[in-house]
C-alpha cells in the first residue's frame, strides 16, 4: 500500500517537475527571440517601467478598444441613417396618399405606394414610351417647343443647340454622351446579330460590326426618355436596316427593327422657282454631282413661276441631258404666284449655312472651288435653325394641311406659317441637322417696298449670313486692332 502511495507521489512529482521545465524553456525562447524595439516603437509601449510582453498586450488592448468604439460609432450612424431614412419614406408616403386622394398624383408614380415588382417596372416604362413622341407626333404650341433631333456617326455628334461658342459639332463627342451612344450602339448590334434575325437569310448569319452603322437621330424629352434611330446597311447596296430604340430613363427599349430595301425608292425632289437662273444652274452642277453620278434613281421637278429667265432655265436642263443622258425631270410652267407639292411624319432638315467666302478666305488670292468650301466647321458656317424652306414630306399630307398660306406676299414667313400648320397637328415633326445639306452663300438684297418686320428680318438673316461672330469682331473692331499693332511694334 505505501509503496503505491510513493510511486504515485513521485508520478506526480515528475509530472509537475517536467512541466516546470517546459514553462522555463518557453520563457527562455519567448526572451531569446523577441523582436528589437527601435526608438519609433519605444512610443508604443505604455511607459512607467512596463515590461515588453506587457507592452504589446497593452498596446492590443488599446487598439481593440478603438475599433470597438468605431464599430459603436458607426452603429450610431447607421441606426440614424435608418431613423432617418423611415421618417422620409413615411413622409413620401403619405404626401403620395394625399396626392392620390386628390387626384393629382403624377403618371408612373401610382405604383411607389405598394412594393413594386418587376411587372410594375415594366408598365412604367411602356406608359413612358406611349406618352414619348415616337410612334405619334404631339401637338406643339410653338416652333420653339419642338426639340430637335442630334445627328451622329462613330465619331461624330451634329447638334443644333451650340451656342456662339460652341463647334458645330462634337468630335469626338465628350465621355458620357460618347458612352451612352456605345452603349446604344451594342444593343443595336445584339438585336441584328441575334439568330431570329437571319432565318430568312438563305446563306446562313451575316455578322454586323460597328463598320456596318451609318448613322442615327437622338433627342432626349426630360420627362419621359430618350429615342435613338439608328441606320445600318446591309449585304447589298440598296439593302438597310433601320432600329428604333427608346431609353426611358432606364434600359433601352428595342421599338422596330426593319429592313429597307432601296433599289426601287424612287426620290422625288421638287424644286419650285421663279427667276435666279443663276442660282438653279448652280443647283444643277450639285444635283449632277450628288443625284445623277451617284444614284441616278431619282426625279426632278422643277415648278417654273412666270416667264421671265425660263428659256435660260430650258437651256440648263437640255444641257444636263445632252451631257449626262439624264431625262428623269419634269418642267412645269405656272403663272400663278406660288403652288408647291398619308402620313405619320414630316421632315425639316436643318441646313449648314455657308458664310460669305469673301470673309471666310481674305487672306488668299482666290477662294477654293465650291466643294472645298462645303466643311462644317464654326469659321465656315452655321446650322440654319430658323429656316424651313427645305422639306421632304407627302403630298397628300401637304394639302391636307392646307398647303401654303397664299395671301402672303413678298419675302418670307410662308414656310415658317406651313411649319407652324404641322406642329399644331398629330403629325410628327422630325427636325435635325444634316450634315450632307449645305446652304451656298449669295448675295441678299433686302427689298425697300417690305414692311418694317419683314425688312428687319430680312437684315437680320444678312448679319447672320455674312461670317462667324469672332470674324465680325475682328471686322467691327479692325481700327482698334492696328492700332494696337502699330503701339506694339513702336515698343
Amino acid at each position: 500500500m505505501f509503496k503505491r502511495w510513493l510511486l504515485a507521489l513521485v508520478g506526480r512529482l515528475g509530472g509537475l517537475l517536467l512541466l516546470l521545465v517546459c514553462c522555463c524553456l518557453g520563457l527562455v525562447y519567448i526572451l531569446a527571440c523577441k523582436p528589437v524595439v527601435g526608438p519609433s516603437q519605444q512610443s508604443l509601449l505604455w511607459a512607467g517601467g512596463a515590461t515588453s510582453k506587457e507592452g504589446y498586450m497593452a498596446l492590443l488592448q488599446e487598439r481593440e478598444d478603438s475599433h470597438r468604439h468605431y464599430i459603436n460609432s458607426l452603429s450610431k450612424q447607421i441606426a440614424q441613417l435608418k431613423d432617418t431614412l423611415q421618417e422620409r419614406t413615411q413622409q413620401l408616403q403619405e404626401s403620395l396618399e394625399k396626392a392620390k386622394a386628390k387626384g393629382i398624383l403624377p403618371l408612373g408614380l401610382e405604383s411607389l405606394h405598394k412594393t413594386p415588382t418587376q411587372n410594375d417596372l415594366k408598365e412604367f416604362f411602356r406608359s413612358q414610351l406611349n406618352q414619348a413622341e415616337v410612334n405619334s407626333g404631339l401637338k406643339m404650341t410653338s416652333e420653339y417647343a419642338v426639340i430637335p433631333f442630334d445627328t451622329f456617326t462613330l465619331r461624330r455628334v451634329y447638334q443644333l443647340e451650340t451656342g456662339l461658342t460652341r463647334h458645330p459639332e462634337e468630335r469626338p463627342a465628350r465621355k458620357d454622351r460618347r458612352d451612352e451612344l456605345i452603349t446604344t450602339l451594342e444593343a443595336a448590334l445584339h438585336v441584328l446579330n441575334a439568330p431570329h434575325q437571319h432565318r430568312d437569310v438563305p446563306k446562313g448569319k451575316r455578322s454586323y460590326a460597328p463598320s456596318d452603322f451609318i448613322e442615327g437621330l437622338t433627342r432626349t424629352e426630360r420627362d419621359r426618355g430618350t429615342v435613338y434611330e439608328m441606320l445600318f446597311k446591309g449585304g447589298g447596296p440598296h439593302d438597310f436596316t433601320r432600329l428604333v430604340f427608346f431609353r426611358p430613363f432606364g434600359p433601352v427599349m428595342k421599338v422596330k427593327s426593319e429592313r429597307v430595301d432601296t433599289a426601287n425608292m424612287l426620290i422625288n425632289i421638287i424644286v419650285p422657282l421663279s427667276k435666279r437662273a443663276h442660282s438653279f444652274r448652280q443647283f444643277m452642277a450639285n444635283f449632277r454631282k450628288v443625284c445623277i453620278h451617284e444614284d441616278n434613281v431619282v426625279h426632278l421637278t422643277v415648278v417654273y413661276f412666270g416667264r421671265e429667265q425660263i428659256d435660260q432655265v430650258k437651256a440648263i436642263l437640255d444641257q444636263t441631258t445632252r451631257e449626262t443622258r439624264f431625262r428623269n425631270f419634269t418642267l412645269i410652267q405656272m403663272n400663278e404666284e406660288l403652288n408647291a407639292a398619308p402620313g405619320k411624319t414630316v421632315y425639316y432638315p436643318v441646313l449648314f449655312s455657308q458664310y460669305n467666302p469673301a470673309l471666310i478666305y481674305s487672306n488668299l488670292t482666290h477662294p477654293p472651288p465650291v466643294d472645298l468650301q462645303l466643311v462644317i466647321q464654326k469659321e465656315t458656317g452655321f446650322w440654319r435653325d430658323f429656316g424651313f424652306g427645305m422639306t421632304c414630306q407627302y403630298r397628300s399630307d401637304f394639302l391636307n394641311i392646307g398647303g401654303f398660306d397664299r395671301s402672303i406676299k413678298g419675302w418670307g414667313l410662308e414656310d415658317v406659317h406651313l411649319y407652324r400648320k404641322y406642329l399644331h397637328s398629330k403629325l410628327m415633326v422630325v427636325r435635325s441637322p444634316s450634315r450632307g445639306l449645305f446652304h451656298l452663300w449669295h448675295e441678299k438684297l433686302c427689298a425697300d417696298e417690305l414692311s418694317p418686320d419683314k425688312y428687319k428680318m430680312c437684315m437680320q438673316t444678312k448679319a447672320m449670313s455674312e461670317a462667324s461672330h469672332g470674324r465680325l469682331g475682328e471686322l467691327f473692331f479692325k481700327p482698334q486692332i492696328e492700332d494696337h499693332l502699330r503701339a506694339q511694334k513702336r515698343n
